[in-house]
């Protein structure tokens, strides 16, 4: 369906006050693909770019992404995009929107901008823009309109900010994903000190994390998990095997001081998570010798209980390292008994089905595994009620919106912030593509942009139509016919049908004589119609292969009740030779299939070739 283009006037017709527009096209109504707009007359600002995690019914998908469309029409006012942190929903999908949207420049924390230049480099784009890294308090101007301030926060990765938009008509505060951590694992702490600067001064917009806003109290900090890993170190007896996200530097910190603690050496599995432990070693996130880590291969030479494996597949993903280790498909990695196995990360939602499998088959190989909340190994990076309430009324914003949850969430965060004393009239609740009007002194819902998903496997971008081809294969299965037919339009040789995966209610062969005689009578028709329509020869096959096809698909549809996928595949051959048709008694009168060949020799050039093989067919 062709979406419309869109265009919105850069100011308010009302009063004729300069506006500022706010697009999400990702992280509303859902958790992952945080991507945002802040347009200003002829300029934007990008902030984030994240990706979204496939359903079960995403088959083949490994990547979902906004659509991008309003930015591609519009990627001539791109000024630069800023990065709030390093998580995959907020900078995964960069190299996706490089490929498709100029850039010019990207700022953002140390840690995620060195995780950046690696996708990067790694798929070509790294001279596609430029990467700057960017300290807490920095400022940077962008184009004639926007200042952003880089102030840390406390998350479940380091190097976390919440921006501080300036713009003509007032700050806005965009929160990025945060919680409010007293006790922070890298002594960095929550910077409320310039927060509440900034809302003395007055903040027109907060746009706010909303993913625990159903949760009552404070978030626990990161180091509350602690305890819970020490307790399991203490106990095991063989190996310990642990998976986290990969970006939870934090908590990788934290396992590898426990590692030096109870003398276990470290073998690291999953590229992402060997490329995050680099980084944040070379940034000084993580400090421990050289000499803790220690190759796979020579893992087995230790005994079990000095042994600690750190890999990825926390959300049971299909291609992860603990994925293929609970499958036994990983080359190096094989589950022993008397393993214990932690699992330090709450599933993703979608993912819960994934993860719950990958325990259970640990399990049935004789691992312990560890997981859950009432084992305490893993605690959320996302702020509750009680930090949501902190935050804003820190910033004591004149208008609000919930953002980065699903719709539950962006509802329950609006009630909370009207706790703290922001009127429902200045809180708006908006999904993706939605734009938000703002002035310095009122808040609107305007037109909606094209908004929606992008699709991507390991060949690229999967167009709706491959997703409903593969969702008929998923359920119904695919039925292939090939027919060879001359210029006539009569068939050479018997069709080639296969069903693959369809259930069939009827007799096989009782189908396949349906479907034969549909060809049959679709061509003849066609062609008949053809003659008199234009009293010529010029056949266009294309279109009676379009029309068979369309027919055999309704045939097929009645006939066993349900919608396989079906592909005809039709070959003509031109300047057959004459044929006779015959029931195989000479009569004519087509009740039946038979089919005789014979095959002439001709001498071209003193060397003797094949000529076509004559096919007497009757249907």
């Amino acid at each position: 369906m062709e979406k419309p283009a869109i265009i919105l006037p850069s100011r308010n017709n009302n009063n004729n006050k300069p506006t500022l527009k706010v697009i999400p096209l990702g992280g509303l109504h859902e958790i992952g693909k945080n991507t945002c707009i802040y347009e200003y007359e002829d300029e934007i600002i990008l902030v984030d770019a994240g990706i979204g995690f496939p359903t079960d019914g995403m088959h083949g998908i490994n990547v979902v992404l906004p659509d991008m469309t309003y930015l591609k029409e519009n990627q001539d006012k791109i000024k630069a995009m800023v990065v709030t942190h390093g998580h995959e929903d907020h900078v995964g999908g960069i190299p996706y929107h490089l490929k498709q949207i100029d850039t010019p420049i990207i700022y953002g924390p140390r840690l995620a901008m060195s995780l950046l230049r690696d996708k990067l480099e790694e798929v070509g784009l790294y001279d596609r823009t430029i990467i700057k890294s960017v300290t807490p308090r920095e400022v940077v101007k962008i184009g004639k309109h926007f200042k952003v301030e880089f102030i840390r926060n406390t998350h479940s990765i380091a190097d976390s900010f919440t921006l501080a938009i300036h713009t003509p008509i007032g700050v806005l505060i965009h929160t990025g994903d945060y919680k409010i951590d007293h006790t922070p694992v890298d002594g960095e702490y929550f910077d409320f000190h310039r927060l509440a600067q900034l809302g003395e001064e007055g903040i027109l917009c907060l746009l706010g994390d909303s993913t625990n806003s159903e949760v009552p109290g404070f978030t626990p900090s990161e180091r509350s998990v602690y305890p819970g890993l020490e307790k399991v170190f203490n106990q095991a007896q063989g190996r310990l095997m642990v998976t986290t996200f990969s970006t939870s530097v934090h908590r990788i910190n934290m396992l590898l001081e426990l590692a030096m603690q109870y003398n276990r050496k470290v073998g690291v599995v999953g590229r992402s998570m060997l490329n995050v432990i680099a980084h944040a070693r070379n940034l000084g996130y993580i400090k421990v010798p050289d000499n803790l880590f220690v190759p796979l291969r020579n893992l087995s030479s230790l005994p079990e209980n000095e042994v600690l494996i750190i890999c990825t597949g926390s959300q049971g993903e299909k291609f992860a390292a603990m994925t293929r280790i609970s499958k036994g498909e990983h080359r190096q990695v094989r589950i022993r008994k008397g393993d214990t196995i932690i699992f330090s990360a709450n599933p993703i939602p979608g993912n819960t089905i994934a993860v719950v499998n990958t325990i259970d088959r640990l399990m049935m190989q004789g691992a312990s595994v560890v997981y859950g909340k009432q084992a305490n190994v893993h605690v959320s990076g996302h702020g509750c009620q009680e930090d949501q309430k902190l935050m804003l009324s820190l910033a004591k914003p004149k208008f609000f919106v919930p953002v980065h949850g699903e719709h539950r969430m962006l509802v329950q965060h609006s009630k909370t912030a009207q706790s703290v004393g922001i009127p429902a009239e200045n809180i708006v609740i908006i999904q993706n593509g939605d734009t938000i009007e703002l002035t310095s002194d009122s808040i609107r819902k305007a037109e909606k942009v094209p908004s929606g998903i992008q699709l991507v496997d390991t060949a690229g971008v999967v167009h709706d139509n491959v997703m409903e081809e593969r969702q008929k294969l998923a359920e119904d299965g695919v039925i292939t016919i090939a027919a060879s037919i001359d210029d006539q339009g009569r068939l050479l040789t018997e069709p080639q049908i296969h069903l693959r995966g369809v259930v069939c209610k009827i007799e096989v062969s009782s189908l396949e004589r349906m479907i034969i005689r549909t060809i049959d009578r679709t061509i003849v028709d066609r062609l008949k119609s053809n003659l008199l329509l234009n009293g010529d020869d010029q056949v266009n096959w294309t279109s009676i292969r379009i029309d068979v096809e369309a027919n055999l698909e309704r045939l097929i549809q009645r006939e066993l009740q349900s919608e396989p996928l079906v592909i005809f595949m039709l070959q003509v051959q031109e300047n057959s030779p004459k044929i006779v048709t015959t029931n195989g008694n000479g009569n004519g009168n087509g009740n039946g299939i038979n089919v005789e060949e014979d095959s002439d020799m001709e001498e071209t050039d003193g060397k003797f070739t094949r000529r076509r093989r004559k096919t007497t067919v009757s249907v």
